[in-house]
């Protein structure tokens, strides 16, 4: 059976903090975090951290009725450094780890061969993402790419080829899965000027999981500067602050039978952040609830 939380779409949030990841959520579930994404900058340390944490972390969350959503790794698996060879090997490490966290999906970017254009980096996406791609068949585990644009553009690709519909069409062609999606965000469309919404009602079908960020897009310096002043036009913010209606990304969500959970991608917000970062999260958290509709009710019997 389904459990209720399931069906209201958990709202929780990123909780990368390697080492200290079990601390910090065991100082944060309390205030009504449903679901935590395990994230991760460019590696996982060791293998070791993955199996202290999981059985730890259970112990923390099970009572609160709280889950893993996803283990997300955010590098650029597709370079030629260290660093990016350590990247790919996380990817492995997560995939594997990834059922005894209760979980079945890991996130991260799709990489890119930096400063060339974005249909130059399928070969090596090919390359490096069909034996990944086997490894989660094989672990029965999803796979997803954030929409980030990491710098890059079509002409000039960054660390994410991942971050526009052209680029997903060429990713969902080069790997033809049901196993392989996006985890999505309002925030990076609103900062390319694309309507979030009108993208969604057409991609939710391929959306795994949703990262709570939003946006404000400053009209006045676009009016003023455009998006190549000094002034940034747009800025990350906490969902509620943003320019985005939830409700209307939680409608199409449920429209299109979405199973998954939004956590809230924090430490991005330039007004809600340091010493009330936390007061920024909960107040995204308690708008993402109010925007799902509350809390679930079931129906009467015979209803």
């Amino acid at each position: 059976m389904m459990n209720p939380k399931d069906r209201m779409i958990r709202v929780g949030t990123l909780a990368g903090q390697k080492q200290r990841t079990v601390d910090y959520i065991s100082k944060i579930v309390q205030h009504g975090f449903e679901s935590f994404e395990l994230n991760f900058w460019e590696y996982i340390p060791d293998d070791l951290i993955m199996s202290r944490m999981s059985s730890q972390l259970r112990r923390v969350i099970e009572p609160h009725g709280a889950v893993v959503s996803s283990i997300g790794v955010y590098g650029n698996t597709l370079g030629e450094s260290e660093v990016d060879e350590k990247t790919r090997q996380s990817w492995y490490v997560a995939i594997d780890h990834a059922t005894h966290f209760g979980c079945d999906l890991v996130t991260g970017f799709a990489g890119g061969v930096l400063g060339k254009p974005v249909p130059d980096s399928m070969e090596r996406f090919k390359a490096v993402f069909s034996p990944i791609l086997e490894r989660a068949i094989k672990r029965d585990v999803r796979i997803a790419f954030e929409n980030c644009p990491m710098g890059g553009g079509w002409d000039s690709a960054g660390p994410n080829i991942a971050f526009c519909p052209d680029a997903w069409e060429l990713i969902f062609e080069t790997l033809p899965s049901d196993l392989v999606g996006l985890e999505w965000e309002p925030c990076h469309q609103l900062c390319q000027l694309i309507d979030p919404v009108a993208q969604l009602r057409k991609w939710a079908p391929k959306v795994f999981h949703v990262h709570g960020k939003d946006a404000t897009v400053h009209r006045d310096i676009l009016a003023r500067s455009g998006i190549n002043g000094a002034e940034f036009f747009a800025h990350h913010r906490h969902p509620g602050f943003g320019d985005t209606n939830w409700s209307d990304i939680i409608t199409i969500l449920r429209q299109n039978n979405y199973r998954g959970t939004i956590d809230i991608e924090g430490f991005h917000d330039p007004v809600y952040k340091d010493e009330l970062e936390l007061t920024g999260q909960i107040h995204a958290l308690n708008y993402l609830k109010q925007a799902r509709g509350g809390d679930f009710v079931p129906n009467p019997a015979g209803f």
